[in-house]
């Protein structure tokens, strides 16, 4: 499972980041009781993509620090569910990070590793670090999870375009790597991009396309990639538009038949359960119901909506 949580800050001030709108005396008011709500809204989320069995692997993006992830898995409803977690310590303005949830008993951690983005040029704002898990599933295979949180559109589409591309490349070096020393790879990427699977960013430069045959165990393939055709549906609603900037990429030795490890069906699923939306008002259908609304608190979950897919494991 992958989601943007949309800022899941603690209450108490960095003075190495700028964390100022989070704090209970900012613009946010961001209070112990609504930073308590978030946690038992993340856990409900995670609770109810994982129904009678709760996600083995989840990503998670715009959370700040180790602290947070504590709460949530320490001191939140969802400490039941027993996870582990990873998390970047990334050069973000903000101090927002990437991070991983992992269940031991279904992911055997063997080691990690973040990769910065580093820009040429100067005045481009730093990034996230890519967080790269290595573990091994109850079958003995080895899984390699890659995740995201690409360069935001905040400052035009346009405008940001390169920093997207940098952070491609990056990415695309690290699976490169992986899959010249896995004698049989299996690598899910997952993440927000801030753009669609047909981008330059993530068709061009990473090298994700759709499943056309033949599939191949060395070439990536975004189970998202075909579903833009398919109408109203995405991940993030832009304007009155919805996109799918979260996404699920995988190699093809996970879609192969006969594989001891591979994705169910061959396909990832946007979960877009009615309590995590509201109505548009402002243009029509539906929208992701936010836990802010610019400055103003407005009680929903994220901004985003999860992805996940299943993973077949034949032990």
């Amino acid at each position: 499972m992958f989601y943007n949580v949309e800022n899941l800050f603690d209450t108490k001030d960095d003075p190495l980041k700028n964390d100022d709108e989070f704090l209970p005396d900012g613009v946010m008011h961001w209070t112990p009781k609504r930073y308590k709500e978030k946690l038992r809204d993340i856990t409900r989320v995670i609770t109810a993509v994982g129904e009678m069995q709760s996600p083995g692997l989840i990503g998670l993006c715009e959370v700040e620090n180790d602290s947070v992830l504590f709460d949530l898995t320490r001191r939140s409803p969802l400490r039941a569910q027993e996870y582990e977690y990873l998390i970047t310590q990334s050069p973000d303005e903000r101090g927002i990070n990437v991070a991983l949830l992992y269940q031991r008993h279904q992911f055997k951690l063997l080691e990690w590793a973040t990769y910065e983005v580093r820009f040429n040029h100067p005045n481009t704002r730093p990034t996230r670090d890519i967080l790269h898990a290595v573990g091994q599933l109850v079958n003995s295979d080895t899984l390699d999870l890659l995740i995201c949180h690409f360069p935001s559109r905040s400052d035009g589409q346009l405008a940001t375009r390169p920093a997207r591309i940098t952070a491609a490349e990056t990415l695309r070096e690290k699976v490169d790597s992986i899959l010249a020393i896995r004698t049989r790879p299996h690598c899910i990427i997952m993440g927000d991009f801030n753009d669609p699977p047909n981008s330059e960013c993530l068709f061009g430069v990473l090298k994700a396309g759709g499943m056309e045959p033949p599939l191949r165990s060395d070439q990536l393939y975004n189970l998202f990639f075909d579903l833009p055709k398919q109408g109203e549906r995405g991940t993030y609603k832009y304007q009155g538009k919805w996109e799918v900037i979260d996404q699920l990429i995988i190699n093809g030795g996970l879609l192969m038949e006969g594989s001891g490890t591979r994705v169910k069906n061959r396909e990832a699923i946007i979960f877009d359960a009615p309590f995590l939306l509201e109505k548009d008002e402002k243009y029509y259908g539906k929208k992701p119901f936010r836990t802010y609304l610019g400055p103003r608190y407005h009680g929903g979950f994220s901004d985003h909506l999860p992805v996940y897919l299943d993973l077949v494991v034949d032990e």
